[in-house]
């Protein structure tokens, strides 16, 4: 079982239209209300290919009641902590040429007295997880040490830990001795203080990252791929989309399938690609099931320091 804690869930509402004018009334095409979160995300895109998760998250008002409902509507097994701010609602616009416009609420403010009973719960439910995993941003004013804290009792409880989160909490992870940590390239970017604009740099970033601490880094690069650096080297691949619909989710449904597949090697990487490319070809934040995904359509690519040329070209 894949333990997730998203401490920042949100409602996300996709609306499809057919082009975004500033200051016009524009028409929907279509619509679709999903439960969202990057942890969230995982456990939901885990259960559609029957891997077992259980999903921690804290919860407020009418829109955490709604949460809830839908993600058990999908048979999402939750771990709801009540609280008393309100869960937030966030917004995408997308556009047929894959254009993805989001307005993210910021969320609720978590109360220390909140946090440890989020952190209590997530505790007594590990032990049994083969993996936990920590998704997306931290609440309003919640301390980066108070985030530390949590993670380095997970890993001193023996247990493995995946965080998708962006700068100091990211630093804070691999700190920590997270044994994965999936940032995209500009929260990788943010983390590391410089920008990432060549293949090259981005593993040189990951690379550092595992220096703070971290066993392995999986970076996201949009359509770009993905790259994995671990213990082992590097490991570089993509999955290209013909149509895509929405990228909202496509990491998260990256690491679910990279976690699915045993988190190590280019076998899981490619895993990972084909479920994230699944998530693109599919509107607003649903998640792929086994029928969408495409695994033929993953490219594996020799290490760049096989082939000095290609981290150039890039």
């Amino acid at each position: 079982m894949i333990l997730t804690l998203t401490l920042n869930p949100s409602l996300d509402r996709a609306v499809e239209i057919d082009d975004l004018v500033r200051g016009e009334v524009i028409r929907a095409t279509g619509t679709r209300l999903d439960p969202g979160g990057k942890g969230v995300n995982v456990s939901r895109a885990l259960l559609a290919n029957g891997v077992p998760s259980v999903a921690v998250l804290p919860c407020g008002g009418d829109e955490g009641g709604q949460l809830v409902r839908l993600l058990a509507d999908e048979g999402v097994e939750v771990i709801a902590v009540p609280i008393a701010g309100r869960t937030r609602s966030n917004i995408t616009l997308a556009e047929p040429d894959g254009t993805v416009t989001k307005v993210n609420e910021p969320g609720p403010c978590l109360h220390p007295t909140e946090f440890e009973a989020v952190s209590a719960r997530l505790l007594d439910t590990a032990g049994r997880a083969d993996w936990v995993v920590i998704c997306g941003s931290l609440p309003p004013g919640l301390p980066v040490d108070a985030f530390a804290q949590l993670c380095r009792r997970l890993v001193d409880a023996g247990l493995r830990l995946a965080v998708d989160t962006s700068g100091p909490p990211l630093r804070a992870a691999a700190s920590a001795g997270a044994t994965l940590v999936k940032p995209n390239r500009e929260e990788l970017a943010e983390s590391v203080g410089r920008p990432l604009p060549t293949l090259d740099d981005v593993i040189g970033a990951a690379g550092q990252v595992r220096t703070w601490g971290a066993g392995t880094v999986l970076a996201s690069l949009g359509a770009q791929g993905a790259v994995l650096v671990d213990a082992a080297g590097v490991h570089i691949g993509d999955s290209p989309v013909e149509q895509p619909r929405s990228t909202v989710g496509a990491g998260d449904a990256l690491l679910a399938g990279f976690l699915a597949a045993g988190a190590a090697g280019p076998d899981a990487l490619a895993e990972g690609l084909a479920w994230g490319a699944a998530a693109v070809s599919l509107p607003g934040s649903r998640m792929p099931g086994p029928a969408d995904l495409r695994r033929h359509a993953v490219r594996l690519r020799p290490r760049p320091d096989d082939l000095p040329h290609l981290v150039a070209r890039r």
